[in-house]
């Protein structure tokens, strides 16, 4: 009853005023924690392990998401009980050569010891999961329902800031625009736990991605969702794409980045990217179609990008209420070569998502 209580506040009291985003002036590491009068809020890592174990080399790929969402219609309200603000977290692993996702949810206030978001730097916790950033290193732990993750994640490369250093447009309309920076080609060590196995990660083989966003007003009115891909390369780079998609399925706005493993960035303008389906796949749990193969073009280059698992769905109705498709996904150039691996991610094909 509590979550169910929990989810209608996230759901029915995210009203706030729309106003363009100033532009960005990021201070570090400030803006690395959390902006508590901005509606929603997301610290989102994504990434694949390779472990070499008893039973051979075995490739896993793993995402944790905190969210924190902020419920306009508690703010007045003087119990230190009120829901003001809420957390939410989910937790990912993909056993490629299981050929399973394993997937786990939370969900509560904020306060009480329970949950909290540092404003100062990363430092989430809900319960017994958290994501706290130490000097430059970001750690992980979320102990999860048959698997667990417990990751060091370390820089390599500098901060990436998407669209206007930093401010990423959503939409035609200026209030439909996020705060957004993304760290890539994070180097990962520690372990995956999975049904009682402990596995080591290989951090030589192993890249991750995080993003941490924030807006007030992030979708137009008539956008149902969005298909997005961080994809670490093999060279070093890093590709940023995504768009915005109205309920019949065309493209409202699009974007993304291309930077170099010398740091020369590309930012995409609207219309510079096209995402268009190669193969679908039916889910047989919420009975909807996912593009799990795309041609992608962007202002770089044409790709192909592939899921590894075409079963990477996540429930998470019993948090953010949402059914969306997020998965480890590979990266093909032109002539068919691997160039890459990172996280594909779609939503809005079980339902029209609400933020």
């Amino acid at each position: 009853m509590q979550r169910r209580h929990l989810l209608a506040l996230a759901l029915a009291g995210l009203a706030y005023p729309a106003w363009a985003l100033p532009p960005a002036h990021m201070q570090f590491p400030r803006d690395l924690g959390s902006h508590p009068d901005f509606g929603t809020e997301w610290w989102y890592i994504t990434g694949r392990a390779i472990s070499v174990h008893s039973s051979g080399t075995r490739e896993f790929g793993f995402q944790l998401t905190f969210f924190r969402s902020r419920v306009a219609a508690t703010q007045g309200m003087t119990s230190r009980f009120a829901a003001k603000q809420l957390l939410f977290a989910h937790a990912a692993i993909t056993d490629v050569q299981g050929q399973k996702l394993w997937h786990d949810q939370r969900i509560a206030r904020a306060g009480f010891g329970i949950a909290e978001a540092s404003e100062t730097d990363t430092a989430v916790r809900l319960r017994d999961w958290s994501l706290v950033r130490t000097g430059e290193q970001y750690h992980a732990e979320l102990p999860a329902q048959d698997f667990g993750l417990h990751l060091q994640l370390a820089p390599t490369q500098p901060l990436l800031l998407q669209g206007q250093q930093g401010l990423s447009r959503k939409g035609p309309q200026p209030d439909q625009a996020s705060y957004y920076v993304s760290q890539p080609q994070l180097a990962v060590s520690g372990h995956l736990q999975l049904q009682g196995q402990r596995f080591v990660i290989d951090t030589d083989a192993s890249r991750a991605w995080l993003d941490h966003e924030w807006s007030q007003a992030y979708l137009a009115p008539e956008a149902a969702g969005w298909d997005w891909l961080g994809m670490n390369l093999q060279d070093g780079s890093a590709l940023t794409a995504f768009r915005i998609r109205r309920r019949d399925g065309s493209t409202l706005w699009d974007g993304g980045s291309f930077r170099t493993a010398q740091g020369v960035l590309s930012i995409f303008q609207p219309g510079e990217v096209q995402f268009s389906p190669l193969r679908r796949w039916t889910s047989p749990h919420s009975k909807a179609s996912y593009p799990v193969e795309w041609t992608l073009q962007t202002p770089q280059a044409r790709f192909t990008v592939q899921a590894m698992l075409d079963d990477q769905e996540l429930d998470s109705r019993g948090s953010t209420g949402a059914i969306y498709w997020e998965g480890l996904s590979r990266l093909l150039d032109a002539q068919g070569r691997l160039v890459g691996r990172g996280y594909l991610e779609m939503t809005g094909y079980a339902d029209t998502l609400r933020m």
